[in-house]
């Protein structure tokens, strides 16, 4: 009875192997594209915090020149921490109201899996930084 048994299941792990072997691969892709994507959602956000902090700096002292200085300090963290995670970087230099300043970035992010279009998006702002001379 037992060499019966064991005739009938001789091709099942092959069977087994390959129907399991493309989930298999599909959960590792899965994996890699989640990170690539929260890698570079964090380089586009700390991308935006940097200009946004360069151009709260300077807005008052410079009223035209920090949207140059902002871009300048954006595109060197995107070229530092991730030039091939953040693709086609479009950034937005913000002034929604007459003291505050920011930075906005959307960028394409490298995808795994062909068809995949993938964006982050990043804002980051606050009020200008002014110095005031203390009169007393």
């Amino acid at each position: 009875m037992e060499a019966a048994s064991a005739r009938g299941d001789s091709g099942m792990t092959a069977i087994e192997f390959v129907l399991l072997t493309p989930v298999l691969f599909f959960m590792i892709f899965a994996t890699v594209q989640f990170a690539l994507y929260f890698f570079a959602d964090h380089v586009a956000q700390a991308a935006a915090q940097a200009g946004a902090r360069k151009a709260r700096a300077t807005a008052d002292e410079q009223p035209g020149a920090w949207r140059g200085e902002a871009q300048d300090v954006v595109d060197s963290y995107i070229a530092q921490l991730g030039p091939q995670l953040v693709l086609a970087p479009d950034v937005t230099m913000l002034q929604p109201e007459e003291n505050t300043v920011g930075v906005e970035i959307t960028a394409r992010v490298p995808s795994v899996f062909p068809g995949l279009d993938l964006t982050v998006h990043a804002e980051s702002s606050g009020p200008v930084e002014r110095f005031v001379e203390d009169v007393n």
